[in-house]
């Protein structure tokens, strides 16, 4: 294995291997999958800080996708075991954003990356609003210094 090249310091990872399921009539991992990654390290992530489906039904509250900004970068293919890592950029007190890093694990290569901007809303009405402090606490003590 190739030494990883990560975008940001200290990533949270989740190690998958692309399946039979994954793939598509290009023969390669389909672009929806993808999104289904993107959940699954996001919520690993959350759930290591202390904050998953369970917190954000009792305190009814929880984040949102707004908007995700995807890169495809090369092609994944059945068998690849990948490495998929996400970092939190940014948190205030409604909003979170996320960016992903996925690399292949044989090679090191990156071949994805994308980003999320988060919304919290309460669960109940569905409507903007401010986090609650346990999220805030959580997610701001997760967020990466950028570097300038």
């Amino acid at each position: 294995m190739t030494a990883i090249q990560w975008d940001h310091p200290d990533p949270h990872l989740l190690n998958v291997t692309v399946q039979a399921p994954h793939i598509d009539l290009m023969r390669h991992t389909n672009n929806v999958v993808y999104l289904q990654w993107l959940e699954d390290v996001a919520w690993a992530h959350s759930i290591a800080l202390g904050l998953g489906p369970a917190q954000y039904e009792a305190l009814g509250h929880g984040m949102v996708v707004r908007q995700h900004e995807l890169t495809y970068i090369q092609a994944t293919r059945l068998g690849d075991e990948l490495v998929l890592a996400t970092w939190l950029i940014h948190a205030d007190k409604l909003t979170l954003q996320r960016h992903y890093q996925f690399v292949r694990q044989s090679d090191g290569v990156t071949v994805f990356r994308g980003r999320t901007h988060f919304v919290c809303v309460d669960i109940a009405q569905g409507k903007v609003r401010r986090m609650p402090e346990a999220f805030f606490s959580a997610y701001s003590a997760a967020v990466v210094p950028q570097v300038s």
